[in-house]
């Protein structure tokens, strides 16, 4: 710790602090994530340990660089490359959304990026403005916290491999798929494509797409917007013991994307979000597709997509089933839900 000047703190979370510091020998800015100590909260040594994993095995110019770990005083210390913004700042100073050529160059890097991960068998989890840092002298983004990933099974459609299945509680309530948020364990790379269509939305007009109170009036919210659940998804909703006694009301005509985003959206640009935020998460446009969608042609990177192609085989997508999607939460509700309403 002592080749660094600290400068300030930048943020403070659940697990720790990030400070913005100077290295002493090369004048370079840098972030140190400072974590509590961890010792006793075997969650939060998890968190941090599958950071660190990931980060040393995903190197791409769209993901943050981590530098160096070390410890001092029990404390342990993450080092990362300085980028000075992240995602939702620059929504903070743009109340009514960004400029379309920004939001396009946003578009696509999320994708690189997130792309990336996926050959590497990896799905983000946590995909949302506050983990997507921006560089404003040249607009490069670069995702970072990668506390709540996960590495992919290798094969979905092969038997199960040892801790396949994976926790549903991941992703903030906003960005989170459907099948997230009916407690699906057995999904895959669709849930990070899902929170990149729901940020493009936010980053076009300056609104949340789908800003629920609860699980259950952000699935409400999906379902005015997009339409109703999968016969699968609903069945999944009516079996699970979190939703017990609760129903939708009926939406006699979705809002839909086309008619929100109709003057804030280019048509290639709707045509791309409504890809990715299919309800089915078999029909989600995979990263590899969305890289080759229209929207991009002007500033495609051929090179660089041939080089994220062919990196490894593509994770499969897993084959959906309501059976096995259902967790158990030992929580029932025994009212009708109205839009609006609280639930936690």
């Amino acid at each position: 710790m002592n080749k660094y000047e600290i400068i300030g703190i930048v943020g403070e979370g659940a697990y720790g602090i990030v400070y913005k510091a100077k290295c002493k020998e090369t004048g370079e800015f840098v972030g140190i994530k400072k974590f509590k100590e961890p010792d006793d909260d075997e969650i939060a040594k998890k968190t941090i340990m599958r950071e660190v994993r990931m980060l040393r095995m995903l190197k791409y110019p769209n993901i943050v660089t981590l530098k160096e770990a070390f410890k001092r005083k029990g404390r342990l210390y993450l080092v990362f490359e300085y980028v000075e913004k992240n995602l939702l700042e620059v929504l903070e100073e743009n109340s009514v959304g960004i400029d379309a050529k920004r939001l396009r160059y946003f578009a696509y890097q999320m994708i690189k990026g997130v792309t990336f991960c996926h050959r590497s068998n990896i799905i983000h989890r946590d995909i949302k403005p506050e983990n997507l840092l921006i560089n404003p002298a040249d607009n490069t983004l670069k995702i970072c916290d990668f506390g709540f990933s996960r590495p992919l099974p290798r094969d979905f459609r092969g038997p199960r491999l040892e801790g396949g299945k994976m926790t549903d509680y991941v992703a903030t309530r906003w960005y989170r798929s459907p099948e997230l948020l009916l407690g699906y364990t057995d999904y895959g790379p669709e849930v990070d494509m899902w929170a990149i269509g729901c940020i493009m939305g936010e980053l076009s007009d300056g609104q949340p797409l789908f800003p629920g109170d609860s699980e259950m009036d952000q699935l409400y919210l999906i379902q005015k917007v997009l339409g109703p659940l999968t016969k699968d998804q609903l069945e999944s909703f009516n079996k699970n013991p979190r939703f017990v006694g609760l129903k939708f009301p009926e939406i006699s005509k979705p809002e839909t994307l086309e008619k929100r985003y109709m003057t804030s959206l280019s048509k290639k640009a709707l045509q791309l979000m409504i890809g990715l935020l299919k309800m089915d998460p078999a029909e989600r446009l995979t990263g590899e597709q969305a890289l080759r969608h229209p929207y991009f042609d002007d500033i495609r990177e051929p090179e660089v997509e041939e080089e994220l192609t062919s990196l490894i085989a593509p994770v499969q997508r897993p084959i959906y089933s309501s059976q096995s999607r259902i967790t158990s939460y030992g929580t029932k509700f025994g009212t009708t839900y109205m839009p609006g309403q609280l639930i936690q």
